[in-house]
């Protein structure tokens, strides 16, 4: 395709990569975009696998046990969190952006970033310097995480008004979802690659990224948006009940920002995910700890993935619930159903009991994975849809800041008490209570959310100038 200048120019059609080009044609399927999207969030969603490469990186010199120059686990634990951090501040600050340039150059910008920091990656264990892993898989893949994420979710919302919860579960749900393939296949490669020499790691990166890069890219040129003003042939806009606090109105994204609607719903956001993300990332260690010379790698490795499939299902399940008994109700449930769960995991831990040891997970799981699917519908509600891609990118600075929070939480304290002679397999049951403790003031956070205010609500004129 030639090369043509971008809107507000004197070309004659928009260039390949411009918002322009991605508006959707008479006739096209809105079922069409969902696959694009899943394209995208099946390889980001790698990022909760992650702690499948943190035994073997704590190896890298020693190969067969760790040596005295090899790095340590809560240093390894560093690079999911600036991941998370940068996902974060990589959705905030792209929100106007996106908006502008639209999904296709947002999404493949996203797949050059997260390909890429595998490859830096790679270089930085091949090199044993873990400031690469920092640069190229927590900072690097942490901007492809957070442009690949927002980008389809508000896509998928225009083009499901009438479904937004389960449009924005059909989406996450494979951020979510990316763990199941992404745990047993990275083992396997590493297994694969492995020799005296070479723990597989860096090698494993390589084809990694390479893969990803390829399939984010076709999810990029796959998707495309809605004509201005698009509707579901027969739908109308509902009206706001009790249990939907839906409006018909819509606020500024820099109007968000001085609701305490956006500050509660933060709240929400980071309380719910704080609670979940640290045990996601060492859930393979957890695993094996609490359970000392039962579980096997292996099966810690099956343990990340079912916890992947339940995060991935609750997406879509949560989401699609929301729809019928509305978003607030849904978050009371994570809360209330979350704090219960997670006070009684160290007890199972204690007795033995794995199955439900793993079952509390895979529930409070499916829950973390469905206050991700639910909140953009959340901001879509309260807010209205003309500036929610960007709203939900500035409201990920609350997963940027759980992602620190929870690991920390996980691994330092972990690390205290096993310092302090608690014995390994006892060490996460004060982190858990803590957690608790977190559901109970996300629960009153979520409780204190009214409608936004109508002074803050966008005139006809300042839309239309919007727009």
């Amino acid at each position: 395709m030639s090369s043509i200048t971008e809107p507000g120019g004197d070309a004659r059609s928009p260039s390949f990569f411009a918002k322009q080009a991605t508006i959707a044609q008479p006739g096209f399927s809105r079922w069409m975009v969902p696959p694009a999207a899943l394209a995208v969030h099946l390889c980001i969603g790698q990022a909760y696998a992650f702690s499948v490469f943190n035994g073997p990186l704590t190896k890298v010199i020693g190969i067969t046990q760790s040596a005295p120059d090899d790095w340590s686990l809560t240093a390894l634990g560093w690079i999911f969190s600036l991941a998370i951090v940068f996902l974060g501040l990589s959705a905030a600050f792209a929100g106007k952006w996106l908006e502008k340039v639209g999904p296709r150059r947002t999404m493949f910008t996203a797949a050059c970033c997260f390909g890429g920091g595998f490859i830096v990656s790679a270089i930085g264990v091949w090199i044993h310097q873990i400031a690469l892993l920092y640069l190229g898989y927590g900072v690097l893949g942490g901007i492809g995480l957070g442009l690949g994420y927002v980008s389809p979710v508000s896509t998928l919302i225009r083009w499901f008004p009438d479904r937004r919860g389960m449009a924005t579960g059909m989406a996450i749900m494979g951020f979510g979802g990316g763990a199941m393939i992404a745990a047993p296949l990275s083992v396997a490669l590493m297994n694969h690659f492995k020799s005296a020499t070479s723990i597989g790691v860096a090698e494993t990166f390589i084809v990694l990224g390479i893969a990803y890069f390829i399939s984010m890219t076709i999810g990029s040129l796959a998707i495309r948006v809605p004509p201005a003003d698009w509707k579901p042939a027969g739908w109308t806009p509902p009206a706001t009940t009790a249990t939907k606090m839906i409006t018909r109105n819509h606020v500024h994204i820099d109007q968000a920002l001085k609701t305490p609607q956006f500050y509660l719903i933060w709240l929400v956001l980071f309380l719910n995910v704080t609670a979940g993300i640290g045990i996601l990332g060492q859930a393979s260690v957890m695993i094996q700890e609490s359970f000392k010379n039962t579980v096997s790698a292996a099966a810690a490795a099956g343990f990340v993935g079912l916890l992947s499939l339940f995060n991935m299902g609750g997406r879509f399940v949560w989401a699609s619930a929301s729809d019928y008994v509305g978003r607030k109700n849904t978050y009371f449930i994570f809360f209330a159903l979350g704090a219960v769960l997670y006070w009684l995991v160290p007890s199972f831990a204690a007795s033995g009991n794995i199955a439900l040891f793993v079952l509390c997970y895979c529930v409070i799981l499916s829950m973390y994975g469905g206050g991700f699917s639910t909140v953009p519908a959340y901001l879509a509600d309260m807010f209205g849809t003309a500036f929610v891609g960007g709203i939900h990118g500035r409201l990920l600075t609350a997963w940027a800041a759980a992602g620190v929070a929870g690991p920390v939480l996980v691994n330092y304290i972990r690390a205290y008490q096993v310092a302090h002679g608690v014995a390994k397999a006892d060490a996460y049951t004060m982190t858990v209570h803590i957690m608790t403790v977190l559901l109970v003031i996300g629960f009153i956070c979520n409780l204190l959310v009214k409608h936004v205010n109508e002074k803050h609500h966008m005139t006809d004129a300042q839309l239309a100038s919007a727009k």
